[in-house]
């Protein structure tokens, strides 16, 4: 990836016990290290959400947040589960 052009990345991150999370982030290397340092408290703290699992980039973050929408509706089967 050009470091001159802004990138969102649409991500989903799991724990061992099988909880995920998906989420959209501008800087995706930042977000899976402060999770696996635990400087935050939260729900990937609380779930121990600390493995990415899968990611998409996007160059428009209309995009990104569409597809995150996509993946996070409730009326969509769960292919995981």
């Amino acid at each position: 990836m050009s470091r001159d052009r802004k990138y969102y990345c649409v991500y989903i991150m799991g724990s061992l016990s099988g909880t995920l999370y998906i989420g959209v982030r501008g800087n995706l290397h930042r977000r899976t290290f402060n999770t696996n340092s635990t400087k935050f408290e939260g729900f990937t703290d609380r779930y121990e959400v600390v493995r990415l699992l899968y990611f998409e980039f996007y160059d428009d973050v209309h995009k990104a947040l569409a597809r995150e929408k996509q993946l996070k509706d409730d009326d969509a089967p769960r292919r995981w589960r």
